[in-house]
């Protein structure tokens, strides 16, 4: 794709995604994250090229307008939408493959101080949540989800969902609309529902004397937590 497509390209991603946009007024004016890769689009072609100085110099201008820091070596694919944009942070070695969506305060980060790939690579038709930091030469799988404010230190296969701080990752994912980010999975809840509902079953058990009961529950309990510890295998 040309540059000027990319940069059409970019306009319309937001048409698709956003419901609240109402016209081409609203684009121009209050979308930072679609002038945020106008900048970077710019800057990139340069850097690109060999240069060096007049690319950070235009992402430093792009940083100013828009408070998204995105470095002129990173890759960014086609549809990516970064939505409010406060605060976004791409580094160098970054790489967003198409259809991305990302929300205000993510940091795309590094860890290591060496020369080479030290930022994440994120695949295809990902959502990473408003304030998630996704540290390290990682890997995001395409249609995965990164919930609001995790920390992910550790690849994400495909088609799953990381929420935590560390992020833990759930071999699941809600089928619903691209835009359904917040319908994650509670684990920390889950397993604490299931270890209420164990203590309760050994609680009637010693009252009644219930065996035959505790039994059955104590299946059903099971097949939960098998389902549980399959969710939560890398």
């Amino acid at each position: 794709m040309s540059f000027w497509r990319s940069i059409l390209e970019d306009f319309r991603t937001v048409k698709r995604n956003d419901p609240a946009l109402h016209n081409n007024f609203e684009l121009i004016f209050n979308y930072p994250g679609v002038w945020a890769l106008f900048f970077y689009r710019i800057s990139h072609a340069l850097y690109r090229r060999g240069l060096r100085f007049l690319p950070r110099l235009i992402s430093a201008i792009g940083q100013f307008l828009t408070t998204v820091d995105i470095h002129p070596g990173a890759q960014i694919g086609r549809g990516v939408f970064i939505d409010h944009a406060t605060g976004v942070v791409i580094g160098e070695t970054a790489i967003v493959k198409d259809n991305v969506l990302i929300y205000q305060q993510v940091t795309l980060g590094g860890v290591s101080l060496s020369h080479g790939k030290r930022h994440p690579t994120v695949e295809e038709n990902v959502i990473i949540g408003a304030g998630a930091k996704v540290l390290g030469n990682i890997t995001i799988g395409r249609d995965s989800k990164i919930g609001a404010n995790s920390v992910v230190i550790k690849d994400v296969p495909p088609g799953c969902t990381a929420v935590g701080v560390p992020a833990k990752v759930a071999r699941r994912i809600d089928g619903k609309a691209p835009l359904s980010h917040n319908v994650m999975p509670d684990i920390n809840k889950e397993i604490f529902d299931y270890l209420l509902k164990r203590i309760a079953v050994l609680e009637h058990t010693v009252k009644t004397g219930d065996l035959e009961a505790m039994e059955k529950t104590d299946q059903e309990l099971d097949e939960v937590y098998k389902g549980f510890i399959e969710a939560m295998k890398r």
